[in-house]
């Protein structure tokens, strides 16, 4: 059998399935921003229109899949595997939202590196040939997040520098095998990388030293280095941890350049908006990714981007238990023309 493995962390895909569609929602704090233009979708209202955050949560990322469908020209039901996840217990905010859906359905948790596991295991049975049409979603809310990691809204505790604002947003995109460019050429998955970092409030430094593994593997693995992409775009480390990432390159005498960006720098503003490090959580990679990135990608202002999306793999229970918090990141190359 012919393999598509490239090293130890890398496969290269040979059917490299196009993006047909993509979508992305977001809250008011994220319409404030200076991505505000990629979105399709912008609520005023935090609950989306529900009783409750988590039901918030699941009614965005189910708008959030169906504008993606609408785009793509399929029905919800006609994706043929749909990948989803998000930062709730039992993925609760992405089965909810895809229950009525009648689809075969991956609940997936790579916590803030989902929308690159989902687009990864997507990609991959579009490859092998499962399937012809596959979605990638994945959504974070604030208020939910808030709850399940930390304390209620109504505390009103401290945050310190290094904390990062968890995006109110959801995105989604269609995968087919005749789809249109972006492809999906390489995806280097991750291993979990534990730096000894205890402090959920520092979220950049936890997760930078899997985004310095997984991107050195899929440099080593494919033959490329960092000035073979137009852009590198890591998720979520923001402020702290890509000053970290670059900083630990640099040791190894390699410039990430002027096109390595962060989802999490890039979604809110350093200087208007109070989000401290920057912007973290599912749906911030996701929502960047399918807007800002893919508009980019359609507009040729990249031809090839690789996507490290990151994330922390604790939970409250094992952080009140003195765990320090392992993390993952995972890659995919997109590419403008096929390879």
């Amino acid at each position: 059998m012919e393999t598509k493995r490239l090293g130890k962390q890398t496969v290269h895909l040979t059917m490299q399935p196009g993006v047909a569609a993509a979508a992305c929602v977001g809250g008011k704090k994220e319409g404030e921003g200076p991505l505000r233009k990629y979105f399709d979708y912008l609520s005023d209202d935090s609950r989306f229109g529900a009783k409750s955050w988590e039901k918030a949560e699941s009614a965005m990322l189910k708008m959030c899949y169906s504008i993606a469908c609408d785009k793509a020209k399929v029905t919800p039901s006609d994706v043929e595997y749909v990948f989803s996840g998000d930062l709730l217990n039992q993925c609760a905010g992405s089965a909810y939202a895809m229950r009525e859906c009648g689809v075969p359905y991956f609940g997936l948790y790579g916590a803030c590196s989902t929308m690159a596991e989902s687009l990864s295991l997507a990609a991959m049975l579009i490859d092998g040939g499962f399937c012809d049409t596959a979605a990638a979603a994945t959504s974070s809310h604030f208020c939910s997040a808030e709850r399940q990691y930390r304390f209620p809204l109504q505390y009103g505790n401290q945050r310190p520098p290094t904390a990062q604002w968890t995006v109110t947003g959801a995105g989604a995109l269609i995968l087919k095998t005749d789809g249109p460019a972006p492809y999906v050429t390489h995806i280097t998955t991750g291993v979990i990388t534990d730096a000894g970092v205890t402090d959920m409030n520092n979220m950049g430094a936890a997760m930078a030293p899997a985004a310095y593994e997984t991107l050195s593997a899929h440099f080593k693995d494919t033959g490329r280095g960092p000035d073979y992409y137009d852009a590198i775009v890591t998720g979520d480390l923001g402020i702290v941890g890509s000053h970290i990432l670059a900083d630990l390159f640099l040791r190894d005498g390699i410039d990430l350049g002027m096109g390595y960006m962060d989802c999490g720098r890039l979604i809110y503003s350093a200087n208007g908006q109070d989000a401290h490090a920057g912007g973290s959580g599912c749906g911030c990679s996701a929502s960047v990714l399918c807007g800002h990135l893919l508009h980019g990608m359609l507009e040729h202002n990249w031809d090839r981007l690789l996507f490290a999306a990151t994330g922390a793999m604790m939970s409250p229970t094992t952080n009140q238990q003195g765990e320090s918090i392992p993390a993952i990141c995972h890659a995919v190359a997109l590419e403008n023309t096929r390879c």
